[in-house]
């Protein structure tokens, strides 16, 4: 499911009812322990967390007038999905994640590269969430895309 927002409020308007309360929690949870120099936004019509212009200049290498981003937040069909983009890039951080979550949720991990899907939305553990946001500064995360960028 697609929405189109401009900011993250027009986003939870536009989701399902029973779905804006655990969206905002979750959004509550991301921006209270982000660290500093990431801003939120809509990206690729999701919630977005990622490193403005102002920052990293360059922007995304697949269209630089986008900044380059870090988290999502969607609601999609079945789920509600969270995207980080550290989880790709940094195996420390994925193997922490992924020991981690069942001391957190009774239920399996259902998990891809970035994309962690909570079909149960009453169950989103928040406080690994919010654990998860504070493990990347903007300046680590700069340095693991521009590496992972310049090899290719």
């Amino acid at each position: 499911m697609t929405y189109e927002a401009a900011t993250p409020e027009e986003y939870i308007a536009q989701i399902p009812e029973e779905r804006k309360a655990i969206v905002e929690k979750l959004r509550v949870t991301i921006k209270d322990n982000l660290p500093k120099g990431f801003e939120e936004g809509i990206n690729y019509k999701m919630l977005g967390y990622y490193v403005p212009h102002s920052k990293y200049p360059d922007g995304y290498h697949c269209n630089p007038k986008d900044p380059l981003p870090f988290m999502n937040v969607a609601s999609q069909k079945n789920s509600i999905n969270l995207y980080h983009s550290g989880i790709y890039a940094k195996k420390e951080l994925y193997d922490w994640f992924v020991n981690e979550y069942p001391k957190h949720s009774k239920r399996k991990l259902d998990m891809g590269k970035s994309c962690i899907r909570f079909k149960k939305i009453e169950e989103i553990p928040y406080d690994l969430i919010a654990e998860l946001c504070t493990k990347m500064t903007v300046d680590e995360w700069i340095e693991i895309y521009e590496s992972a960028v310049k090899k290719k």
